[in-house]
């Protein structure tokens, strides 16, 4: 009986050691494992900072654009509103210079050509005393339309 006490005793002494040999062979290879994935993670998270760093750079070189772009394109509407401003200022002085026969031929002519809210913006720049000797010159359903229509107008002014 103690033979077979000791055959089994070293029986289980082998077995453990292989046990042991496989456990430390499994914990080296997850150790192993380990270090693999930390250096992938490493590289990954590098070239992670990399890539955000690239995008903000694009994003705020897009902001920069966009902000310079709102500014040429505000620029832009203020010299057009002068050059707006200057036209409608000489029109206004040519048409207060024309005599009213004359300058009621232009506008009935530009009625009748389709350009009613022109011959409108005109007679809003000049002066009333002007407007009103025009438009006895001008024929009656062109005078009428264009006395409703500035009456629409300094309802939407007011």
């Amino acid at each position: 009986m103690k033979q077979l006490f000791i055959v089994a005793f070293f029986c289980s002494l082998i077995f453990a050691q292989e046990s042991v040999s496989d456990f430390q062979k499994q914990k080296d290879e997850v150790i192993k494992l380990k270090q693999e994935l930390t250096q992938f993670y490493d590289v990954k998270e590098r070239e992670y900072q990399t890539r955000k760093k690239e995008l903000e750079t694009i994003l705020s070189n897009i902001e920069k654009t966009k902000q310079d772009i709102k500014n040429i394109k505000d620029s832009n509407l203020k010299i057009l509103n002068t050059i707006e401003q200057k036209v409608v200022d000489k029109t206004s002085t040519i048409y207060n210079n024309l005599k009213p026969k004359i300058a009621a031929g232009i506008l009935n002519q530009m009625i009748m050509d389709g350009k009613i809210e022109d011959v409108l913006d005109i007679i809003i720049n000049i002066n009333e005393k002007k407007v009103t000797s025009i438009l006895k010159y001008m024929s009656v359903q062109n005078s009428a339309e264009l006395t409703l229509m500035l009456k629409d107008y300094s309802k939407n002014v007011k």
